[in-house]
Protein backbone atom coordinates (compact mmCIF):
# COMPACT_ATOMS: atom_id res chain seq x y z
CA UNK A 1 0.00 0.00 0.00
CA UNK A 2 1.40 3.32 -1.01
CA UNK A 3 0.92 5.72 1.92
CA UNK A 4 0.51 9.79 2.08
CA UNK A 5 1.25 10.49 5.82
CA UNK A 6 0.03 14.15 7.55
CA UNK A 7 1.31 15.11 10.62
CA UNK A 8 3.76 17.76 12.66
CA UNK A 9 4.31 17.14 16.46
CA UNK A 10 6.17 14.54 18.40
CA UNK A 11 2.85 13.17 19.16
CA UNK A 12 3.03 12.18 15.26
CA UNK A 13 6.60 10.19 15.00
CA UNK A 14 5.52 6.91 16.61
CA UNK A 15 3.00 6.66 13.75
CA UNK A 16 5.32 8.07 11.01
CA UNK A 17 7.74 5.22 12.43
CA UNK A 18 4.73 2.41 12.28
CA UNK A 19 4.19 3.67 8.77
CA UNK A 20 7.59 3.13 7.91
CA UNK A 21 8.20 -0.18 9.42
CA UNK A 22 5.33 -1.75 8.10
CA UNK A 23 5.82 -4.85 5.80
CA UNK A 24 3.50 -3.55 3.21
CA UNK A 25 3.24 -0.25 3.27
CA UNK A 26 5.78 2.80 1.71
CA UNK A 27 5.35 5.92 2.50
CA UNK A 28 5.73 7.83 -0.48
CA UNK A 29 5.04 11.22 0.66
CA UNK A 30 5.46 13.17 4.35
CA UNK A 31 3.20 16.73 5.03
CA UNK A 32 3.56 18.63 7.28
CA UNK A 33 3.43 22.20 8.92
CA UNK A 34 5.97 24.82 7.22
CA UNK A 35 9.34 25.39 9.59
CA UNK A 36 8.45 27.88 11.91
CA UNK A 37 10.81 30.66 13.65
CA UNK A 38 11.35 30.45 17.35
CA UNK A 39 13.27 32.15 20.33
CA UNK A 40 14.93 35.24 19.91
CA UNK A 41 17.45 34.08 17.10
CA UNK A 42 14.26 33.15 15.18
CA UNK A 43 15.89 30.51 14.07
CA UNK A 44 13.78 28.08 11.47
CA UNK A 45 12.81 24.72 13.29
CA UNK A 46 11.77 21.96 11.49
CA UNK A 47 8.31 19.76 12.86
CA UNK A 48 9.86 16.71 14.01
CA UNK A 49 8.14 14.42 11.54
CA UNK A 50 10.04 16.56 8.86
CA UNK A 51 12.95 15.68 10.82
CA UNK A 52 12.24 11.97 11.15
CA UNK A 53 11.39 11.97 7.41
CA UNK A 54 14.66 13.55 6.10
CA UNK A 55 16.52 11.14 8.41
CA UNK A 56 14.97 8.23 6.25
CA UNK A 57 15.36 9.85 2.97
CA UNK A 58 11.47 10.39 1.84
CA UNK A 59 11.72 12.45 -1.10
CA UNK A 60 8.38 13.80 -1.39
CA UNK A 61 7.96 16.30 1.89
CA UNK A 62 5.44 18.96 1.39
CA UNK A 63 4.91 22.17 3.61
CA UNK A 64 1.74 23.93 2.92
CA UNK A 65 0.13 26.70 4.93
CA UNK A 66 -2.60 25.18 3.68
CA UNK A 67 -3.46 22.03 1.70
CA UNK A 68 -4.80 23.62 -1.62
CA UNK A 69 -5.65 21.89 -4.83
CA UNK A 70 -1.82 22.43 -6.16
CA UNK A 71 -0.30 20.27 -3.35
CA UNK A 72 -3.15 18.02 -4.03
CA UNK A 73 -2.65 17.84 -7.89
CA UNK A 74 1.08 16.42 -6.42
CA UNK A 75 0.15 13.83 -4.49
CA UNK A 76 -2.41 12.49 -6.36
CA UNK A 77 0.76 11.66 -9.41
CA UNK A 78 2.11 9.85 -6.44
CA UNK A 79 -0.54 7.44 -6.89
CA UNK A 80 -1.25 7.03 -3.43
CA UNK A 81 -4.02 4.07 -1.92
CA UNK A 82 -4.49 5.68 1.98
CA UNK A 83 -3.61 8.85 4.00
CA UNK A 84 -2.59 8.40 7.59
CA UNK A 85 -2.91 11.51 10.12
CA UNK A 86 -1.61 12.10 13.43
CA UNK A 87 -2.10 15.56 14.50
CA UNK A 88 -0.91 17.19 11.24
CA UNK A 89 -2.76 20.48 12.28
CA UNK A 90 -5.04 21.48 9.14
CA UNK A 91 -8.63 20.09 8.43
CA UNK A 92 -7.80 17.86 5.05
CA UNK A 93 -10.26 19.43 2.06
CA UNK A 94 -12.64 17.33 -0.28
CA UNK A 95 -10.63 17.82 -2.91
CA UNK A 96 -7.74 16.35 -0.98
CA UNK A 97 -9.82 13.52 0.60
CA UNK A 98 -10.95 12.22 -2.95
CA UNK A 99 -7.45 10.73 -4.29
CA UNK A 100 -7.20 8.47 -1.81
CA UNK A 101 -9.29 5.03 -2.72
CA UNK A 102 -8.33 3.19 0.42
CA UNK A 103 -9.74 6.99 2.48
CA UNK A 104 -7.49 8.59 5.21
CA UNK A 105 -7.57 6.93 9.02
CA UNK A 106 -6.71 9.62 12.10
CA UNK A 107 -4.56 8.64 15.06
CA UNK A 108 -6.69 10.81 17.08
CA UNK A 109 -5.52 11.39 20.93
CA UNK A 110 -8.56 10.59 22.71
CA UNK A 111 -11.94 8.11 22.97
CA UNK A 112 -13.96 9.93 20.34
CA UNK A 113 -16.45 10.92 20.51
CA UNK A 114 -14.94 12.33 23.54
CA UNK A 115 -12.69 15.55 22.74
CA UNK A 116 -12.69 16.27 19.52
CA UNK A 117 -10.17 18.88 18.16
CA UNK A 118 -7.01 20.11 18.76
CA UNK A 119 -6.27 19.94 22.79
CA UNK A 120 -8.01 16.52 23.61
CA UNK A 121 -4.84 14.91 26.24
CA UNK A 122 -5.36 18.26 28.26
CA UNK A 123 -8.78 18.25 27.93
CA UNK A 124 -8.70 15.01 29.04
CA UNK A 125 -7.20 15.79 32.04
CA UNK A 126 -8.78 19.27 33.13
CA UNK A 127 -12.13 17.42 33.12
CA UNK A 128 -11.33 14.76 35.47
CA UNK A 129 -11.29 11.74 33.32
CA UNK A 130 -11.13 8.61 34.61
CA UNK A 131 -9.29 7.26 31.23
CA UNK A 132 -8.70 8.63 27.64
CA UNK A 133 -6.71 6.49 24.77
CA UNK A 134 -6.58 6.61 20.77
CA UNK A 135 -9.35 6.02 18.53
CA UNK A 136 -7.90 5.19 15.28
CA UNK A 137 -11.13 6.09 12.72
CA UNK A 138 -11.83 7.05 9.02
CA UNK A 139 -11.58 11.09 8.10
CA UNK A 140 -14.43 12.94 6.94
CA UNK A 141 -14.84 17.42 6.31
CA UNK A 142 -15.97 17.54 9.62
CA UNK A 143 -13.80 17.80 12.42
CA UNK A 144 -12.86 14.28 14.08
CA UNK A 145 -16.32 13.16 13.07
CA UNK A 146 -15.41 10.17 11.18
CA UNK A 147 -16.46 6.45 11.81
CA UNK A 148 -14.23 4.69 14.64
CA UNK A 149 -12.58 1.62 13.20
CA UNK A 150 -10.43 1.05 16.55
CA UNK A 151 -9.86 2.50 20.26
CA UNK A 152 -7.14 1.22 22.74
CA UNK A 153 -7.77 2.98 26.36
CA UNK A 154 -5.32 3.76 29.30
CA UNK A 155 -6.12 5.27 32.67
CA UNK A 156 -4.96 8.75 33.58
CA UNK A 157 -2.70 8.84 36.97
CA UNK A 158 -2.34 10.73 39.28
CA UNK A 159 0.65 12.04 38.80
CA UNK A 160 0.38 12.41 34.02
CA UNK A 161 0.36 15.30 32.78
CA UNK A 162 -0.49 16.12 28.99
CA UNK A 163 3.02 15.53 27.69
CA UNK A 164 3.94 12.27 29.55
CA UNK A 165 -0.05 10.85 28.39
CA UNK A 166 0.32 12.01 25.24
CA UNK A 167 3.89 10.40 24.70
CA UNK A 168 1.70 6.80 25.82
CA UNK A 169 -1.18 7.63 23.58
CA UNK A 170 1.25 8.20 20.78
CA UNK A 171 2.81 5.08 21.19
CA UNK A 172 -0.28 3.03 21.51
CA UNK A 173 -1.36 4.87 17.87
CA UNK A 174 1.57 4.00 16.61
CA UNK A 175 0.64 0.10 17.70
CA UNK A 176 -2.78 0.19 16.54
CA UNK A 177 -1.79 1.09 13.04
CA UNK A 178 0.62 -1.66 12.91
CA UNK A 179 -2.42 -3.80 13.85
CA UNK A 180 -5.03 -2.61 11.72
CA UNK A 181 -3.38 -0.58 8.66
CA UNK A 182 -3.18 -4.25 6.60
CA UNK A 183 -7.10 -5.44 7.40
CA UNK A 184 -8.23 -1.98 6.49
CA UNK A 185 -6.33 -2.02 3.09
CA UNK A 186 -8.14 -5.53 2.57
CA UNK A 187 -11.45 -4.52 3.47
CA UNK A 188 -11.84 -6.84 6.56
CA UNK A 189 -12.74 -4.12 9.36
CA UNK A 190 -15.88 -2.33 9.73
CA UNK A 191 -16.73 1.18 10.89
CA UNK A 192 -18.96 1.87 13.73
CA UNK A 193 -20.37 5.85 13.24
CA UNK A 194 -19.68 8.41 16.34
CA UNK A 195 -22.43 8.65 18.64
CA UNK A 196 -23.06 12.95 18.42
CA UNK A 197 -24.90 12.56 21.82
CA UNK A 198 -21.97 11.92 23.62
CA UNK A 199 -19.08 14.56 21.64
CA UNK A 200 -17.11 16.93 23.28
CA UNK A 201 -14.64 19.82 21.86
CA UNK A 202 -11.21 20.46 23.25
CA UNK A 203 -10.41 23.80 22.06
CA UNK A 204 -6.64 24.91 21.24
CA UNK A 205 -4.88 26.04 24.15
CA UNK A 206 -3.51 29.54 24.28
CA UNK A 207 -0.28 30.83 26.40
CA UNK A 208 -3.26 32.54 28.34
CA UNK A 209 -4.54 29.18 29.54
CA UNK A 210 -1.58 28.75 32.07
CA UNK A 211 -2.61 31.15 34.63
CA UNK A 212 -3.88 29.54 37.57
CA UNK A 213 -6.69 30.80 39.49
CA UNK A 214 -6.55 30.04 42.91
CA UNK A 215 -9.99 30.39 44.19
CA UNK A 216 -11.01 27.15 42.65
CA UNK A 217 -10.62 24.03 44.24
CA UNK A 218 -7.52 21.94 44.73
CA UNK A 219 -9.04 19.03 43.01
CA UNK A 220 -9.39 21.67 39.70
CA UNK A 221 -5.78 23.46 40.01
CA UNK A 222 -4.22 20.35 40.38
CA UNK A 223 -5.72 19.21 37.13
CA UNK A 224 -5.03 21.89 35.63
CA UNK A 225 -1.97 22.13 36.41
CA UNK A 226 -0.89 18.59 34.70
CA UNK A 227 -2.87 19.64 32.15
CA UNK A 228 -1.29 22.73 31.10
CA UNK A 229 2.64 20.99 31.34
CA UNK A 230 4.37 21.35 29.25
CA UNK A 231 3.10 23.88 27.39
CA UNK A 232 2.03 26.84 27.99
CA UNK A 233 2.80 25.85 31.75
CA UNK A 234 0.56 26.18 34.92
CA UNK A 235 1.59 30.23 35.87
CA UNK A 236 1.00 32.40 38.88
CA UNK A 237 2.40 35.63 39.86
CA UNK A 238 4.76 36.27 42.56
CA UNK A 239 6.62 39.53 43.45
CA UNK A 240 4.88 40.62 40.22
CA UNK A 241 7.20 37.96 38.38
CA UNK A 242 5.56 35.13 36.20
CA UNK A 243 6.12 31.74 38.76
CA UNK A 244 6.17 28.48 37.29
CA UNK A 245 4.19 25.08 39.27
CA UNK A 246 5.12 22.21 37.35
CA UNK A 247 4.39 19.29 39.98
CA UNK A 248 1.99 19.43 42.95
CA UNK A 249 -0.47 17.68 44.96
CA UNK A 250 -3.91 18.35 46.07
CA UNK A 251 -5.58 18.00 49.52
CA UNK A 252 -9.08 18.99 49.23
CA UNK A 253 -9.70 17.66 53.48
CA UNK A 254 -6.81 20.45 54.28
CA UNK A 255 -8.86 23.64 54.84
CA UNK A 256 -6.37 26.65 55.91
CA UNK A 257 -9.32 29.19 56.74
CA UNK A 258 -6.13 31.57 54.56
CA UNK A 259 -7.25 33.69 52.01
CA UNK A 260 -6.61 31.76 48.45
CA UNK A 261 -3.42 32.07 46.96
CA UNK A 262 -1.60 32.26 50.29
CA UNK A 263 1.53 30.40 50.69
CA UNK A 264 1.55 28.97 54.23
CA UNK A 265 4.57 26.41 56.11
CA UNK A 266 2.59 22.81 55.65
CA UNK A 267 4.17 20.62 59.32
CA UNK A 268 0.53 19.16 60.06
CA UNK A 269 -0.43 15.67 60.47
CA UNK A 270 -2.21 15.33 57.07
CA UNK A 271 0.54 16.08 55.20
CA UNK A 272 2.86 14.21 57.08
CA UNK A 273 0.98 11.23 56.48
CA UNK A 274 0.09 11.96 52.97
CA UNK A 275 3.86 12.89 52.11
CA UNK A 276 6.05 11.20 54.75
CA UNK A 277 9.23 11.90 52.62
CA UNK A 278 9.04 15.98 52.34
CA UNK A 279 10.91 17.54 55.26
CA UNK A 280 10.05 21.13 53.85
CA UNK A 281 6.65 21.66 52.36
CA UNK A 282 4.94 25.27 51.00
CA UNK A 283 1.13 24.85 50.93
CA UNK A 284 -0.95 27.47 48.28
CA UNK A 285 -4.20 27.72 49.84
CA UNK A 286 -7.51 27.56 47.39
CA UNK A 287 -10.55 28.32 47.39
CA UNK A 288 -11.56 24.87 48.68
CA UNK A 289 -8.77 22.53 49.75
CA UNK A 290 -5.20 23.28 49.95
CA UNK A 291 -2.28 22.50 47.27
CA UNK A 292 0.98 21.14 48.36
CA UNK A 293 3.88 22.30 45.89
CA UNK A 294 6.01 19.73 44.60
CA UNK A 295 8.60 21.14 41.76
CA UNK A 296 8.77 25.06 40.97
CA UNK A 297 10.36 27.60 38.64
CA UNK A 298 11.57 31.14 38.88
CA UNK A 299 12.00 33.42 35.58
CA UNK A 300 15.69 32.67 34.27
CA UNK A 301 16.37 29.50 36.98
CA UNK A 302 15.78 25.97 36.60
CA UNK A 303 13.26 23.91 37.74
CA UNK A 304 13.46 22.90 41.75
CA UNK A 305 12.09 20.69 43.78
CA UNK A 306 10.26 22.56 46.75
CA UNK A 307 12.83 21.50 49.36
CA UNK A 308 15.73 23.52 47.43
CA UNK A 309 13.70 26.06 45.91
CA UNK A 310 12.84 27.12 50.12
CA UNK A 311 16.59 26.95 51.08
CA UNK A 312 17.30 29.84 48.41
CA UNK A 313 14.10 31.58 49.40
CA UNK A 314 12.83 32.17 52.69
CA UNK A 315 10.44 34.60 51.79
CA UNK A 316 8.07 32.48 49.92
CA UNK A 317 6.39 30.96 52.91
CA UNK A 318 3.84 33.68 53.61
CA UNK A 319 3.24 35.13 50.53
CA UNK A 320 0.59 35.76 48.33
CA UNK A 321 -0.02 34.32 44.80
CA UNK A 322 -1.99 35.69 42.15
Amino acid sequence: MRIVFFGSPEYAVPSLRACLEHPSAKVVAVVTQPDRSQGRSRKLLRTPVKQLAEEVNIESIFQPEQTNRATTQLLSELMPDIGVVAAYGNILPTHLLDIFPRKVLNVHASLLPRHRGAAPVAAAISSGDTETGVTLMRVVRKLDAGPIIDKISVPIGPFDNTGSLTDTIAQLGADLLTKQLTPWFTNELSETPQNESKMTYATRLTKSDGHIDWTQSATQIDRHIRAVTPWPSAVTTYQNQRFTIHEAWPVPELDTHEVPGTVITGDGSTLTRLLPNRTRRAIVACGQGSLVLLRVQRPGRQAQNIESYLNGDTSFLGSQLS
